[in-house]
């Protein structure tokens, strides 16, 4: 049975492991305690019954619910990361349960002041009468996205308990440092060999997206020049006030803080500088990919223009893609979003169909031949201190894998 109590214990022996991931080290994976949650999950997949259960080198840990059919249907996969993001520390992780959410403030740390309040997040009060899951106001959560492994795990573990419960081949996967862009590099689709998949690793309950952000990185260094400010008049080029002057030519108001929906952005999320040297790192996104270029070549342009105002060299533009619309590769298959919008909406759950303001595993592992839409986890706040998961909503997402688990054994019948 999927009981409150097993899904609490479940996530938080997932969350109190800290798997930050580190976006400056290119291994695989880019930090050694992520190995810590993966050999703690490929014990218990192994014990709760799953066959083929394999962690390979670079932290992908993969396993499968053998069909208990006498006919063939498609293989389906969920999926969900291990690591936590960098934004915000995850180490000693101590999360705070709290039942009957009454619609008021929540104290996360009392010492340093430290408020969950519906007054400024507002979702929090269609969670009134639920069980609450918090941060202590000194670290993130985990739910981004140990919710999505706590109901892959249970999903499959009440599946093999269940076995009046029909369905095909499932395949789930497990991997590393995708809250740094690298969770589906490496991601073997041949080894995992299913016909589409989900990723469990949206936010509030019903989410259910297939379009995505097209995503770079711009990475600006601006040369100055150091003398002695006493004698500086004609000599020094400060690369801060360079810096500053390009910041002020990208548009103020396409930043995240200032954009919704659709609408994409630069956003500023590194700065570091002297006089001699300063560096800029930006995220580019947008849905439209014709607006996505055209927002690659503005930075573009403002390098070409500035390093006539100001010198040659003075100003350099590394962009790198990192991941692109998923939408063209779902929308040839939509029966895959049509059969996870029935399954929420056969156990209760009004599907709310949204483009994500960010990117998923599975928009990368779309264009590498899995189709791969994605499905509320339930969290919220991802990625700091004010982090939250309510307990019922992971209930709800575990009851969606096992009715999508069910609905294609029957519409492939």
């Amino acid at each position: 049975m999927i009981t409150k109590e097993n899904i609490i214990k479940r996530f938080v022996s997932y969350v109190t492991i800290d798997t930050e991931s580190d976006p400056s080290n290119p291994n695989f994976p880019s930090t050694e305690k992520q190995w810590n949650l993966a050999h703690l999950l490929e014990k218990e997949l192994n014990e709760i019954g799953l066959e083929d259960v394999v962690l390979d080198e670079n932290c992908y840990l993969m396993a499968t619910l053998p069909s208990n059919i006498d006919y063939k249907v498609p293989t389906i996969g969920f999926i969900s990361h291990i690591d936590t993001s960098p934004d915000f520390t995850g180490k000693n992780v101590n999360p705070q349960i709290h039942s009957n959410y009454d619609g008021n403030d929540i104290v996360l740390n009392k010492a340093q002041n430290i408020v969950l309040s519906p007054d400024y997040f507002d979702d929090m009060l269609q969670y009134k009468g639920q069980t609450i899951i918090t941060t202590d106001g000194t670290t993130l959560l985990g739910a981004d996205d140990k919710a999505g492994i706590t109901e892959i795990v249970s999903a499959m573990e009440y599946l093999v308990q269940n076995p009046q419960i029909k369905h095909g081949t499932i395949r789930i996967c497990f991997t590393p440092d995708e809250e740094v862009g690298k969770g589906a590099h490496l991601f073997d689709v041949e080894k995992f060999n299913a016909d589409w998949a989900y990723t469990m690793d949206g936010s509030q309950i019903g989410e259910l997206e297939y379009e995505n952000f097209n995503a770079a990185s711009a990475k600006i260094t601006i040369e100055g020049k150091i003398v002695h400010p006493g004698y500086a008049k004609g000599k020094m080029i400060n690369s801060m006030t360079i810096a500053s002057d390009f910041m002020r030519n990208l548009p103020a108001n396409e930043v995240p803080e200032k954009t919704t929906g659709y609408e994409g952005f630069f956003h500023l999320h590194d700065l570091t500088g002297t006089v001699e040297k300063t560096v800029l790192e930006y995220i580019i996104r947008d849905h439209n990919f014709d607006l996505f270029e055209k927002r690659k070549l503005f930075i573009e342009q403002i390098g070409v223009d500035f390093n006539k105002k100001y010198g040659k060299k003075t100003v350099n533009i590394e962009i790198k893609d990192q991941y692109f619309n998923m939408k063209e590769k779902i929308v040839p298959v939509m029966h895959i979003v049509t059969i996870a919008k029935e399954a929420m909406e056969e156990i209760g759950i009004k599907p709310l169909i949204k483009a994500i303001r960010g990117g998923t595993d599975g928009s990368q592992l779309s264009f590498k031949g899995l189709p791969c839409p994605n499905i509320f986890a339930g969290g919220h706040n991802f990625h700091g201190k004010y982090e939250y998961v309510p307990v019922e909503s992971m209930i709800k997402a575990t009851e969606v894998i096992v009715r999508i688990a069910e609905k294609v054994s029957e519409k492939f019948s």
